[in-house]
């Protein structure tokens, strides 16, 4: 078959080298973007004003007993040493002790992290579908009633901040209605019911800001593509225009549309700091400003690097199915 096919021998393993090459550039670039991140990100939180001993201690602590705290818990060594110390822990998944908890950083984080991935997780099955169907539908009705109406709906729920919709939330559901709680209270030992209940309204509110972004950018991919000579090429050849959008609009629109989604799903596990501070959920937004409000700069660090972290793979999966989706990659 090699034989009597010689070019499709050839252009396979140099369509596959191509994508693996591809890969492997984005996976490096995210890799040193982190390392760059890391250090923009443990400079800036040694420039915050005050420190964990002063904190701990109080301001009617004298500065001998500042001093002598701030030396052991190594806040008087030069910042280069306390990078590298910072950064190898990191690599190791130990990124040391709280300052202010006086326990391993990792046991807080390992308390809070899934509950902020369970909220991304609810809010994503939400959001996800949703959009897309709100985004395709605008796109392949333009112009008429379903994309003016959509649109409006959309601009207004880019308009409306996350705190406003949070607080309407809570006026309508929780004191109004008495349906929901107001305070999102999350046990290893709650039912599933009791859960998805007290998560409802965070769950809402990240849901109207998610959902009007990402229908938007799906709007946008999706016209880019039913505005393409192949689709015009093929209605004049008398495909059916439901089966162009699933066939052919559809899977050419899939980078964009996984990219638009990618960077609406990065703002639930770092940009919920709103709506878990509203709703006193114990995610790891909240423990990110409890930490910059108590100097506790491992555990300040390690949030950042967990959030930078989670933005980068989002990213880089979408850039590795933009990859894969894209025909003329795998020529």
């Amino acid at each position: 078959m090699a034989g009597a096919f010689p070019q499709f021998a050839r252009k396979a393993p140099r369509g596959a080298s191509v994508i693996l090459h591809l890969v492997g550039r984005r996976a490096a670039s995210a890799l040193l973007t982190l390392l760059l991140v890391s250090i923009v990100v443990f400079t800036i939180s040694g420039l915050l004003p005050g420190d964990a001993a002063q904190e701990t201690l109080g301001q009617s602590a004298t500065p001998a007993q500042v001093a002598a705290l701030r030396h052991e818990m190594g806040l008087d060594r030069p910042g280069p040493v306390r990078y590298v110390q910072w950064l190898g822990g990191i690599l190791r998944a130990d990124p040391g002790q709280s300052l202010v908890a006086n326990m391993p950083v990792r046991d807080i984080i390992a308390e809070r992290l899934p509950n902020s991935l369970m909220l991304a997780g609810f809010t994503a099955v939400i959001a996800v579908p949703l959009a897309l169907a709100m985004g395709i539908a605008a796109a392949v009705h333009r112009g008429g009633k379903v994309d003016r109406v959509l649109s409006l709906a959309t601009l207004s729920m880019v308009a409306v901040p996350e705190f406003l919709v949070a607080t309407l939330g809570v006026l309508v559901f929780s004191v109004k209605l008495l349906w929901l709680p107001s305070i999102a209270l999350v046990s290893s030992e709650a039912s599933l019911g009791d859960t998805i209940r007290s998560c409802a309204l965070p769950v809402m509110t990240l849901t109207f800001v998610v959902v009007a972004q990402m229908a938007r950018m799906t709007r946008a991919a999706m016209i880019a593509q039913l505005d393409a000579g192949y689709v015009e090429m093929a209605e004049l050849k008398g495909v059916p225009f439901g089966r162009i959008v699933l066939w052919h609009v559809m899977p050419n629109a899939i980078g964009p549309i996984v990219n638009a989604a990618a960077l609406s799903l990065s703002y639930l596990l770092g940009g919920a700091i709103i709506v878990e501070t509203i709703f006193n959920f114990p995610g790891l937004a909240s423990l990110m400003v409890n930490a910059v409000t108590s100097r506790d700069m491992p555990l300040l660090q390690s949030c950042a690097m967990i959030f930078c972290a989670a933005y980068l793979l989002l990213v880089l999966i979408a850039d590795v199915v933009a990859i894969l989706s894209n025909p003329r990659q795998r020529a």
